[in-house]
């Protein structure tokens, strides 16, 4: 091939490299050389010119053969014009995810649904044992008035701008780009005559109700999914998904701690030092709490089981009490009287008495 290209240099193959790597390399190359990549670059122009040219011969199995044989490819001499079309094909990926445009006709790719999120707010009970909620989320269906056709009377027609391709060609410098028809907006078909009730889209908006099961566990910032529930695909694409995201209200008593709950209950100077049984609340109801004699204010108790079910699981954590003295703002002159006689008879007079401690202390 003395005084020929030698194709397989310019792409940087072996003679015996196999349609992908031929592909692989020239894709590589071509990207590198790029013009749109290098502006005003006469080298890196002729060497994408070459690029071309050889992928062109070694990308057919015809002209390979023939190149292999004789060193050039019958009929056709070396050149470059506008994108062939397999270099076309080869580039359409390339050329939407890194200039925004495409060189072929391409069929639309399925796109997924848009996600939807909802905010959804529950109390503490509902959060600890579970619960099923009524939402209602906006969705776009097939327009009931026209089928999804999005005409009222007629069928669509071809678009005059594409001629029904969806697309309009353009030449720019060395290549012919395809964008996306402007007056069909791709779909290759116009309405003559829209429907009046979804504009000629042929969907519409309404509300769904949808039922969300929360599970027992959840806690302020949790996330559900719900498959499928989301905005719909775009040219045959799967639906989007439904994020619920969750906040529990603060309770007027109970404070949340993890899988366990927090509480403050007052008990009175004689249940403190004589013992009782007091009335706790709980989530499940009132249940009853043993005061031991001698109890001091800010003492805890646990009521193993009474908290919050863990997320996922069956356990439940616990429900811890904090007891406080509730020290009476009045008393009667028959109160006052006793806790006098209950102070001389105990020998304490309450400020002597702490005085007398302190100076224990550092003596």
């Amino acid at each position: 091939m003395r005084g020929m290209k030698d194709y397989y240099e310019i792409l940087g193959v072996s003679r015996d490299a196999s349609p992908e790597e031929i592909k692989k390399a020239f894709r590589r190359l071509a990207l590198k050389y790029h013009p749109d990549r290098n502006p005003g670059d006469k080298e890196a122009e002729e060497k994408f010119k070459e690029i071309n040219e050889a992928y062109a011969c070694l990308s057919d199995p015809e002209k390979r053969r023939q190149y292999d044989q004789f060193g050039t490819t019958f009929g056709e001499g070396p050149g470059f014009g506008p994108f062939t079309t397999t270099f076309s094909d080869v580039f359409e990926d390339l050329f939407e995810d890194f200039f925004g445009v495409f060189t072929g006709r391409r069929t639309p790719r399925p796109q997924k649904g848009e996600d939807l999120r909802y905010n959804l707010t529950i109390n503490l009970k509902e959060a600890a044992f579970g619960t099923e909620k009524i939402i209602e989320i906006p969705k776009t269906e097939a327009c009931g008035d026209c089928a999804g056709t999005g005409s009222a009377g007629r069928k669509p027609s071809l678009c005059p701008t594409c001629k029904g391709t969806g697309q309009v060609r353009y030449q720019q410098g060395f290549f012919t780009i395809a964008k996306t028809c402007g007056r069909c907006h791709g779909s290759g078909h116009v309405i003559g005559d829209p429907c009046k009730k979804c504009n000629g889209t042929g969907y519409v908006s309404r509300m769904k109700a949808l039922s969300v099961k929360i599970p027992a566990g959840v806690e302020t910032g949790s996330r559900l999914r719900v498959r499928g529930e989301g905005e719909r695909g775009q040219n045959g694409g799967p639906p989007g998904d439904l994020y619920v995201y969750i906040t529990v209200e603060e309770h007027p008593f109970f404070k949340r701690d993890g899988n366990d709950i927090r509480c403050e209950v007052p008990i009175s100077f004689p249940q403190a030092v004589l013992g009782g049984e007091i009335e706790v609340p709980t989530l499940d109801g009132i249940t009853k709490l043993k005061i031991p004699p001698g109890t001091s204010s800010g003492t805890e108790f646990v009521l193993k089981g009474k908290g919050i079910q863990k997320l996922h699981g069956h356990s439940r954590g616990n429900q811890i009490v904090k007891v406080f003295i509730d020290v009476p703002k009045k008393l009667t002159p028959r109160q006052r009287e006793l806790i006098e006689e209950l102070a001389r008879i105990t020998g304490e007079d309450t400020e002597k008495s702490f005085m007398d401690k302190i100076k224990n202390l550092f003596s």
